[in-house]
């Protein structure tokens, strides 16, 4: 294997007969933010899933230093070394931010994030903390779900949909914590629709097109014609 931090090996994942990834090579080095976009339906959430466990795949398809982790349950994942902020958010309403966050921390990995660390990243939680976390509005919502991520210590976060229905500003304050999150070292994916924002903040970018990848570069490199044709384009 190379010296990734995680890469797949022809990727492919299935939902009952009908399959949603065909093949997918993808790299992630140590301390790199990589962006992945594509149009609905070219298979990116069904991607992070298949990292993540919660969709079944062979387990040479997905190595994490190295070593297989295709199909383990998602909590072992995490235990090993990866979190997914999942589309949505998915809190649990029943809870206090804080508690929320807490649920983050079930892999017990030791690392630098904890509740204080994430207050002082975003302020706004420690304000709400005791508060229900259905009592938030849609952008702080999205800071709990990176900040219980970031409670568990990851190796590499997994973003889905980061700036989903968000207001522009609330965008910026998420994306302007990500360069803090990879200084420290950590690996981050993102999946995001908004085709400049992603070259704007990764270093390189992947283009799904109905389950495969069309286009692969550094995001500096790629130009606008390029993009637009493997986002749209059909695939070889």
């Amino acid at each position: 294997m190379s010296g990734n931090i995680m890469e797949t090996s022809g990727l492919q994942a299935s939902y009952g007969d009908s399959q949603a990834l065909f093949g997918i090579d993808f790299q992630l080095a140590k301390g790199e933010l990589v962006a992945i976009i594509g149009a609905n339906g070219a298979g990116k959430s069904t991607f992070m899933k298949a990292l993540t466990g919660l969709v079944k795949v062979p387990a040479n398809s997905v190595c994490l230093h190295g070593k297989p982790i295709g199909g383990l349950p998602p909590g072992e994942i995490v235990r090993k070394g990866l979190a997914l902020v999942p589309e949505g958010r998915r809190l649990f309403p029943s809870l206090t931010v804080e508690e929320n966050l807490l649920m983050g921390a079930f892999a017990r990995r030791s690392g630098p994030w904890n509740l204080q660390r994430l207050y002082k990243l975003f302020p706004i939680l420690a304000e709400k903390a005791k508060h229900p976390s259905t009592s938030l509005s849609g952008g702080q919502q999205q800071l709990v779900a990176i900040g219980r991520a970031l409670m568990s210590n990851p190796e590499v976060l997994l973003c889905d949909e980061l700036s989903l229905g968000l207001a522009p500003v609330v965008i910026k304050e998420i994306y302007d914590s990500l360069p803090l999150v990879v200084t420290e070292g950590m690996s981050v994916v993102i999946v995001e629709q908004d085709v400049v924002m992603a070259q704007t903040v990764s270093r390189r970018i992947y283009c799904f097109q109905e389950g495969r990848v069309s286009l692969e570069g550094a995001s500096g490199d790629l130009t606008r014609e390029q993009i637009s044709h493997a986002y749209f384009g059909v695939c070889s």
